[in-house]
Protein backbone atom coordinates (compact mmCIF):
# COMPACT_ATOMS: atom_id res chain seq x y z
CA UNK A 1 0.00 0.00 0.00
CA UNK A 2 1.26 3.45 -0.88
CA UNK A 3 2.25 5.63 1.94
CA UNK A 4 -0.09 8.50 1.41
CA UNK A 5 -2.86 5.93 1.60
CA UNK A 6 -1.48 4.03 5.08
CA UNK A 7 -1.12 7.44 6.24
CA UNK A 8 -4.83 8.65 5.36
CA UNK A 9 -5.97 5.59 6.98
CA UNK A 10 -4.21 5.72 9.89
CA UNK A 11 -4.13 9.88 10.37
CA UNK A 12 -0.46 10.02 10.03
CA UNK A 13 1.93 12.20 7.30
CA UNK A 14 3.16 10.11 5.08
CA UNK A 15 7.26 10.82 6.96
CA UNK A 16 5.54 9.52 10.01
CA UNK A 17 4.54 6.33 8.40
CA UNK A 18 7.63 5.50 7.01
CA UNK A 19 9.43 5.78 10.40
CA UNK A 20 6.83 3.74 12.28
CA UNK A 21 7.70 1.19 9.06
CA UNK A 22 11.49 1.92 9.58
CA UNK A 23 11.08 1.03 13.28
CA UNK A 24 9.14 -1.86 12.94
CA UNK A 25 11.75 -4.07 10.63
CA UNK A 26 14.26 -3.07 13.25
CA UNK A 27 12.44 -4.34 16.05
CA UNK A 28 11.53 -7.40 13.77
CA UNK A 29 7.55 -7.05 13.65
CA UNK A 30 8.08 -6.66 9.98
CA UNK A 31 9.95 -9.47 8.90
CA UNK A 32 10.03 -9.09 4.99
CA UNK A 33 8.30 -6.96 2.26
CA UNK A 34 6.80 -9.53 -0.56
CA UNK A 35 5.06 -9.52 -3.57
CA UNK A 36 2.20 -11.70 -4.12
CA UNK A 37 2.24 -13.52 -7.08
CA UNK A 38 -0.71 -15.60 -9.22
CA UNK A 39 0.44 -19.01 -8.84
CA UNK A 40 -1.88 -20.64 -11.55
CA UNK A 41 -0.06 -17.63 -13.87
CA UNK A 42 3.23 -19.12 -12.89
CA UNK A 43 2.33 -22.77 -13.74
CA UNK A 44 1.78 -23.63 -10.28
CA UNK A 45 -2.11 -23.97 -9.96
CA UNK A 46 -1.91 -27.19 -7.80
CA UNK A 47 -2.04 -27.30 -3.66
CA UNK A 48 -1.05 -29.94 -2.17
CA UNK A 49 -1.20 -30.93 1.48
CA UNK A 50 0.91 -34.31 2.41
CA UNK A 51 0.46 -35.98 5.36
CA UNK A 52 3.26 -37.60 7.17
CA UNK A 53 3.73 -40.28 10.04
CA UNK A 54 6.81 -41.29 11.00
CA UNK A 55 8.35 -43.76 13.26
CA UNK A 56 11.66 -41.90 13.63
CA UNK A 57 11.55 -39.43 16.24
CA UNK A 58 15.34 -38.62 16.98
CA UNK A 59 16.88 -35.59 16.46
CA UNK A 60 18.80 -36.50 13.62
CA UNK A 61 16.05 -37.41 11.38
CA UNK A 62 14.30 -34.31 12.62
CA UNK A 63 17.23 -32.52 11.16
CA UNK A 64 17.65 -34.31 8.16
CA UNK A 65 14.25 -33.82 7.45
CA UNK A 66 14.03 -30.19 8.24
CA UNK A 67 16.87 -29.77 5.86
CA UNK A 68 15.34 -31.67 3.15
CA UNK A 69 11.45 -30.01 3.18
CA UNK A 70 13.63 -26.21 3.52
CA UNK A 71 15.75 -27.42 0.41
CA UNK A 72 12.88 -28.23 -1.57
CA UNK A 73 11.09 -24.93 -3.43
CA UNK A 74 7.96 -26.41 -4.29
CA UNK A 75 7.61 -26.74 -0.42
CA UNK A 76 5.67 -23.46 1.08
CA UNK A 77 5.26 -24.82 4.52
CA UNK A 78 6.56 -27.93 6.48
CA UNK A 79 4.94 -28.53 10.12
CA UNK A 80 5.45 -30.40 13.15
CA UNK A 81 2.24 -31.42 14.82
CA UNK A 82 -0.20 -32.48 17.44
CA UNK A 83 -2.11 -35.83 17.47
CA UNK A 84 -1.74 -38.48 15.17
CA UNK A 85 -0.19 -36.79 12.56
CA UNK A 86 3.57 -35.92 12.69
CA UNK A 87 4.18 -33.70 9.99
CA UNK A 88 2.19 -31.61 7.39
CA UNK A 89 3.54 -30.44 4.21
CA UNK A 90 1.91 -27.61 1.80
CA UNK A 91 3.24 -27.29 -1.37
CA UNK A 92 2.62 -25.76 -5.08
CA UNK A 93 3.35 -27.83 -8.29
CA UNK A 94 2.19 -27.35 -11.83
CA UNK A 95 0.24 -30.41 -11.87
CA UNK A 96 0.21 -34.53 -10.42
CA UNK A 97 3.13 -35.36 -12.27
CA UNK A 98 4.89 -32.47 -10.82
CA UNK A 99 3.50 -34.03 -7.06
CA UNK A 100 4.65 -37.37 -8.17
CA UNK A 101 8.59 -35.77 -8.92
CA UNK A 102 8.37 -33.93 -5.67
CA UNK A 103 6.71 -37.17 -3.54
CA UNK A 104 9.78 -39.13 -4.84
CA UNK A 105 12.43 -36.58 -4.41
CA UNK A 106 11.19 -36.32 -0.67
CA UNK A 107 10.89 -40.16 0.09
CA UNK A 108 14.47 -40.47 -1.37
CA UNK A 109 15.64 -37.65 0.86
CA UNK A 110 14.56 -38.68 4.74
CA UNK A 111 12.67 -42.05 5.46
CA UNK A 112 8.95 -42.18 6.04
CA UNK A 113 6.40 -44.47 7.58
CA UNK A 114 2.89 -43.18 6.04
CA UNK A 115 2.80 -40.77 3.45
CA UNK A 116 -0.78 -39.54 1.76
CA UNK A 117 -1.84 -36.71 0.17
CA UNK A 118 -5.24 -34.08 -0.89
CA UNK A 119 -5.43 -32.14 -3.40
CA UNK A 120 -6.96 -28.81 -3.05
CA UNK A 121 -9.70 -28.79 -5.43
CA UNK A 122 -10.89 -25.06 -4.63
CA UNK A 123 -9.50 -22.16 -2.21
CA UNK A 124 -12.21 -20.82 -0.33
CA UNK A 125 -9.92 -18.92 1.47
CA UNK A 126 -6.02 -17.99 0.84
CA UNK A 127 -4.44 -15.12 2.79
CA UNK A 128 -1.02 -14.01 4.45
CA UNK A 129 -2.77 -11.63 6.37
CA UNK A 130 -2.42 -11.81 10.04
CA UNK A 131 -5.88 -11.22 11.84
CA UNK A 132 -5.02 -7.39 13.85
Amino acid sequence: MPLDELGSRVGLSRNACWRRIKALEEAGVIRARVTLLDPAALGLGLTVFILVRTSRHEPDWLEKFAKATRAMPEILGAYRMSGELDYLIRARVADVAGYDRLYRELIRKVEMSDVSSSFVMEEIKETTELPL
